[in-house]
């Protein structure tokens, strides 16, 4: 056996280790989420009566409902203020306080979590001593403690693409005519437009994930998905989260899917426009 050859056999080893490590805990999670059983750990037959327990849970379905809009949102607002921050980092020139700048932009990507949502919770009960806003903490609060670390992922995202960026392009446009104003909507954004999806999506997982920065800034009537499935482990594993775990794993692995064809069907699109030329 060649080098070579023994080397991509390990290295097929692994990897399929690796995949096995990553997915068998989730395949085993989805044929749970069909037992009949109230016990998680103990096959009882076939069954799909957690489904609609889990769709008849309130609480459930409504902290699925917050915590969809709450990362819809922060995501949003994350792709935004992170595209200005990355503009600024990129395309202006040195100015007094930048690295500053960078590196508070940045700072949530190092800071721990604990550490984050301890300092958002006082700045809120501070502000709440102070002028009286926020009067409680609920969905805002959330929305701003989410939106102030996923900007900082946005940001490393968008920063990087547009320092990969062609500037002669930008530079041609507006020799041609064209303000700052149009050279960043017609030139600019199309061309960054796959690090804004990357980051938006980037964003809302992030968001959708969150449980301990949400632990400390919410409040009583905004309990996100996270928390309800915490304090649903903490007092014995329901199989209705198995249930909910497969639709989200299902969702997901639609969605992926679909992204995969549709940047093979553009690289064939490509490839034909390629050989006809």
């Amino acid at each position: 056996m060649s080098q070579k050859g023994g080397v991509s056999r390990l290295s097929k080893i692994f990897l399929g280790f690796g995949f096995f490590f990553l997915y068998a805990p989730m395949a085993v999670l989805i044929v749970y989420s069909f037992n009949s059983s109230s016990r998680v750990n103990v096959w009882a037959g076939f069954s799909v009566k957690w489904y609609g327990e889990l769709f008849r849970d309130d609480a459930m379905m409504t902290a699925v409902g917050i915590s969809l809009r709450l990362a819809v949102l922060t995501a949003s607002a994350s792709v935004v203020l992170g595209t200005l921050a990355s503009l600024v980092l990129a395309r202006t020139g040195r100015f007094r306080g930048k690295m500053l700048f960078g590196g508070m932009v940045t700072a949530p990507l190092v800071m721990p979590d604990v550490i984050t949502g301890l300092s958002l919770l006082l700045l809120f009960v501070g502000l709440a001593n102070a002028i009286g806003w926020p009067a409680e903490r609920g969905f805002l609060t959330i929305w701003i403690a989410h939106v102030t670390f996923c900007m900082a992922f946005v940001t490393v995202v968008v920063s990087s693409r547009l320092a990969e960026m062609d500037r002669s392009l930008e530079e041609a446009a507006m020799d041609l005519g064209a303000n700052r104003f149009k050279t960043f909507i017609f030139i600019t954004l199309p061309i960054i437009a796959p690090s804004l999806v990357s980051g938006w999506l980037l964003a809302f997982t992030l968001s959708l994930d969150d449980l301990v920065i949400a632990s400390f800034v919410s409040g009583p009537s905004s309990t996100t998905l996270p928390m309800i499935v915490f304090s649903s482990v903490r007092l014995g594993l329901s199989p209705k989260i198995n249930a909910l775990a497969t639709i989200m794993i299902t969702v997901v692995f639609i969605g992926a899917m679909l992204t995969y064809w549709m940047m093979q069907r553009d690289e064939k699109r490509r490839q034909a426009s390629a050989n006809q030329h």
